[in-house]
C-alpha cells in the first residue's frame, strides 16, 4: 500500500457546494476568490448534480484562477479531479473506495474520505487516505439526507481512533468552533456559515470573521 501524505490542513477549510452557491445567486468564481482575498487557502469543490462536462469546466475554471497555494480538493469524482489538475478529491462511503480512487487519481493528489461511525474511521485509518471527516458533528441542512449526528464526543472518539488530520464538518459555526477543535479536530469544514444569506452579505467578511478565530 502506498504510504499516505503526511498533509497539514489549514484550520478551515471551505466547501464551495455549487447547489447553495446557486441557490443564494452567488457566483462560483466570486465566492472562490472572495474566499481567498480573506486568507482561506483550503477548498473543496461540491457539485453533486452537474454533467460532467459542467463539472470539469468549473474545477478547470477554479483551479486556474486560484493561485497555486491554494489546496483545491474535488468532491467524489476522481476521473474529473484526474483531468483539472486539482490538488486533491475527496470522497464519501459511497463513491469508489480509497484505493479505486488511487488507481484512477495516482499517488501524487491528496485524498480525503468522510466518515460517520467508529467502524468507518477504523477502515479510514488503514486505507491510503491522507486525511480523515468526521461528522455531522452537529445538526446540517447543506444535505438532504445527512448522517446522524455525532457531537463533540463524536469528535473526541475518532481523534483516538486515528492519528492522521481530522477534519470535522457539520453545522459547524463560529459560536460552536472552538470546542470542535478542543475536541480533536485537526480542521473544521465549513459550507452554509460562509455564504452570505443574500447578495448584500459579504463573504469575505464571513470568511475573516471565521479566520479570526484561530489567530
Amino acid at each position: 500500500m502506498t504510504k499516505p501524505h503526511r498533509v497539514t490542513l489549514p484550520k478551515l477549510y471551505a466547501i464551495l457546494d455549487a447547489d447553495l452557491l446557486s441557490r443564494r445567486n452567488i457566483s462560483l468564481e466570486t465566492f472562490s476568490r472572495d474566499l481567498y482575498a480573506a486568507g482561506i487557502r483550503c477548498m473543496q469543490y461540491r457539485d453533486k448534480a452537474a454533467p460532467s462536462a459542467k463539472l470539469l469546466a468549473a474545477a478547470r475554471m477554479l483551479r486556474a484562477s486560484l493561485p497555486d497555494d491554494v489546496l483545491l480538493f474535488l468532491n467524489d469524482r476522481a476521473d474529473i479531479c484526474a483531468l483539472s489538475n486539482c490538488a486533491g478529491l475527496h470522497i464519501g462511503q459511497e463513491d469508489l473506495s480509497p484505493a479505486g480512487a488511487r488507481r484512477v487519481i495516482g499517488t501524487g493528489p491528496l485524498l480525503g474520505i468522510s466518515t460517520h461511525n467508529e467502524s468507518q474511521i477504523a477502515i479510514a485509518n488503514e486505507a491510503d487516505v491522507d486525511y480523515i471527516a468526521i461528522g455531522p458533528v452537529f445538526a446540517t441542512t447543506s444535505k438532504a439526507n445527512p448522517d446522524p449526528v455525532i457531537g463533540l464526543e463524536g469528535v473526541r472518539r475518532a481523534r483516538r481512533l486515528t492519528s492522521k488530520p481530522l477534519v470535522a464538518i457539520g453545522g459547524i459555526t463560529q459560536s460552536n468552533a472552538r470546542s470542535v477543535i478542543e475536541a480533536g479536530a485537526d480542521s473544521i469544514a465549513v459550507i452554509s456559515a460562509l455564504v452570505p444569506n443574500d447578495q448584500n452579505g459579504s463573504t469575505h467578511k464571513l470568511a475573516e470573521d471565521f479566520l479570526n478565530f484561530f489567530l
